[in-house]
């Protein structure tokens, strides 16, 4: 599933609409991603809308138009945005496609269907995009909500905790084992045995993961260097980048999941 870079960076595929009307809309009725949505509303309140603004927030992103009006994407397992022009070669993917002034097409394509296309209209900003914690990167994201959190789930794997939306938003599978990885810890490590040390490393770390991914994935779509874990941990028989010994793959927290042995010891997280 994409996390937090790879939405942002999927969320700019679509900025070449910026400033544009909305012409069309197409939604494919019999696709999941539209469940629940109400066609002619939506078509009726697009149409002659003009694009302002995009917005990613952990795994989702949100498109606010002129009049109130705000698409809501979550790409789920596969989805994707496109743009393209009216030459564009359609696929049978292509559930939810804005037809925008000047022919430009804005497209979300969602083979497993998994994604979501949500549609609001009112003051202010939808409540599901309000209820979306805040960002790792921002400033009420502070080691003390992390200290916290932790507490309250302290006999939960540190892994499995790294992966709740609700404190972490965006950080996925290959996001959290690069920042147990990066800090040094166990991803086996119980949260309630963090001591202050290990939880302002841990904040720091999560920062600074979700700071580099943003930078390397989330501008141009780049491949991650070699000195991440990324790039090791897809499959068995990688070495850890930085000790040479061999990488670990198990399922911790419901999740497969890879570390270092020789970096990642269970205890590093009490100090």
């Amino acid at each position: 599933m994409p996390e937090l870079a790879e939405v942002d960076y999927f969320r700019r595929r679509w900025d070449p609409g910026l400033g544009r009307k909305v012409a069309q809309v197409s939604l494919n009725l019999k696709a999941r991603v539209g469940r629940g949505l109400d066609k002619q509303a939506m078509t009726e309140a697009l149409v002659g809308a003009k694009l302002l603004e995009s917005f990613a927030a952990a795994k989702q992103m949100a498109f606010q138009f002129s009049g109130g009006i705000w698409i809501g994407v979550h790409l789920g397992m596969s989805g994707r945005l496109e743009c393209g022009d009216a030459m564009r070669e359609p696929t049978k993917y292509d559930h939810f496609v804005l037809t925008m002034s000047g022919g430009k097409q804005l497209v979300f394509v969602d083979p497993r269907q998994f994604g979501r296309i949500l549609f609001w209209q009112g003051p202010g900003v939808p409540p599901w995009w309000e209820k979306i914690p805040p960002a790792i990167l921002s400033d009420e994201f502070t080691v003390g909500v992390v200290r916290a959190f932790l507490r309250r789930r302290a006999r939960t794997s540190i892994k499995a905790v790294l992966l709740m939306q609700e404190r972490f938003p965006g950080i996925g599978n290959w996001m959290a084992d690069e920042v147990l990885w990066r800090a040094g810890f166990h991803p086996e490590a119980k949260a309630g045995d963090f001591g202050p040390v290990a939880v302002r490393k841990l904040h720091r770390t999560l920062r600074k993961v979700c700071a580099d991914a943003m930078q390397v994935i989330g501008k141009a779509w780049d491949d991650p260097p070699a000195s991440w874990l990324f790039n090791h941990r897809w499959k068995d028989g990688g070495s850890c980048p930085r000790t040479k010994e061999p990488l670990h793959r198990a399922e911790v927290g419901g999740r497969t999941t890879c570390w270092s042995p020789a970096r990642q010891r269970l205890g590093a997280e009490r100090r």
